[in-house]
């Protein structure tokens, strides 16, 4: 008799020291389950992070421009805002140019427009070309104020891409307008503004 009990209770101990290692196991589990997922959300977060960046634009040709220029990327789209002043009422030019040097008085250090696919000059989106840096032209008010907007995926910050990518780029503003037929940019004038694209 008195063997059958103790081996009745060596069983229900095994049994329940079993269930205690199972149950251990399956919090190991959940809690390994949950550092998974939360590690896979901020992986996710990380790749959906918004990048931005703000050029600060400097007059050039002895004008009296000022401004700047915000680039933001989300969701693989890039969004520009410029907000540009001390300019003549009327329409005026703007491109990104291929080189960040704003370094010459007349702005030409930043070479000729930014065109990495050997695209004639033209008005963006056009079926027969146009340069990844042809923005092309925005109003200026009486007050000499100017906006400019605009949102494409053809341009990317940091990426590495070549033909996307804006970074170490230059940003010029013409006194003129392009006319966005005539080659290689639109003969939009002197240029009055310029700012570099860089983090």
């Amino acid at each position: 008799m008195k063997r059958i009990s103790l081996s009745l209770i060596f069983c229900t101990s095994l049994i329940l020291f079993g269930c205690k290692n199972e149950n251990k196991e399956n919090e190991e589990m959940d809690d390994m389950s949950e550092t998974e997922m939360t590690s896979d959300m901020e992986t996710e977060t990380e790749m959906e992070e918004v990048k931005k960046v703000e050029v600060e634009l400097q007059a050039v040709s002895d004008s009296n421009l000022s401004g700047n220029v915000v680039f933001t990327e989300e969701d693989g789209e890039v969004s520009m805002t410029a907000i540009i002043s001390g300019l003549s009422e009327g329409t005026h030019a703007i491109h990104i140019h291929e080189k960040g040097d704003c370094s010459a008085p007349d702005g030409k250090s930043a070479g000729g427009h930014w065109n990495p696919t050997d695209e004639p000059h033209g008005e963006w989106g056009h079926a027969e070309g146009y340069h990844k840096g042809d923005i092309g032209n925005f109003e200026v008010d009486a007050n000499g104020n100017g906006t400019v907007n605009m949102s494409t995926d053809e341009w990317c910050i940091g990426c590495g891409d070549e033909k996307k990518d804006i970074l170490g780029k230059g940003i010029i503003v013409h006194d003129g307008v392009d006319d966005y037929t005539s080659q290689p940019s639109g003969a939009a004038g002197t240029r009055v503004g310029c700012g570099v694209i860089q983090q």
